[in-house]
């Protein structure tokens, strides 16, 4: 019987964001179509990794969206739709992506030194 790690939670709200990023152009009403396709891509990314993590982890899982969670913020710049509603909502949604996965790693980090020094 498989036991289910204390972060799959993390993992899970890692996956409604994804799916709420794959549905944001539509209820955003996103003009701009680098903004709608980076949304669509970044969220069905965000909702592969995290349905792999949830039946595999393994920590380049984690590393991965913390990536792409630091992708979402620099990307409107990058992409070229600064200053549009499309920018606060890949900060807002990178910001906590990053800070889930960040809280993931430090969890397992964690757990795995605490049951060294035991």
């Amino acid at each position: 019987m498989r036991t289910a790690r204390r972060e799959s939670p993390l993992d899970l709200y890692n996956l409604v964001l994804g799916a709420f990023l794959i549905a944001s152009p539509w209820l955003f009403h996103m003009t701009r179509e680098v903004a709608r396709i980076e949304a669509w891509g970044v969220g069905a990314l965000l909702v592969a990794i995290s349905v792999a993590a949830l039946l595999a982890f393994s920590l380049w899982e984690e590393w991965i969206s913390f990536a792409v969670g630091l992708w979402m913020i620099v990307s409107p710049w990058v992409l070229g739709f600064a200053h549009t509603p499309a920018m606060k909502l890949n900060i807002g949604i990178g910001t906590v992506v990053m800070f889930l996965s960040g809280l993931e790693l430090f969890l397992v980090y964690d757990r795995t030194h605490e049951s060294v020094s035991s």
